[in-house]
């Protein structure tokens, strides 16, 4: 499989650090290597609701959820570009998340082999110097790619 990179903006705050970070460390991939770029806070994604328990399971996303879901498919790499924000990842990049708890069971219960062998990276950056106040940013990317 040739590289396909998703980059998948979660700042608040436009052309941030953490976003000039991504963009200088794609100038590093190589020509051949594919980058797609999705800004979540522009996308008009709902708010995750949890209804794999509800009566009749969990609804058909709709066309914003598909079109992200199939960029994640189609990605050998995902990057969460999110700055530290109260010691993990932005809302925006939390949201994206949540939805992998329903693609994991419904309408995709294959989405857990299909991600197998994919790489899950973050960019971040912080205004604190002590870097163990992002450890729970890394334990859920860590966790999520496991």
């Amino acid at each position: 499989m040739s590289r396909s990179f998703l980059f998948l903006l979660a700042s608040a705050r436009p052309d941030g650090n953490s976003e000039l970070l991504a963009r200088a460390a794609a100038q590093q991939l190589g020509a051949d290597t594919e980058q797609t770029w999705l800004d979540l806070t522009r996308l008009p994604l709902a708010d995750y609701v949890d209804e794999r328990h509800a009566p009749g399971g969990a609804t058909d996303g709709d066309e914003v959820e598909a079109a992200l879901h199939r960029a994640t498919l189609d990605a050998s790499d995902i990057v969460i570009v999110s700055p530290l924000y109260w010691y993990s990842v932005s809302s925006y990049a939390k949201r994206y998340l949540d939805y992998w708890s329903k693609w994991l069971s419904t309408p995709d219960p294959g989405f857990k082999e299909k991600m197998a062998g994919r790489t899950l990276w973050g960019v971040t950056a912080m205004a604190h110097p002590q870097e163990e106040l992002a450890e729970p940013l890394r334990l859920t990317l860590h966790h999520t790619a496991a």
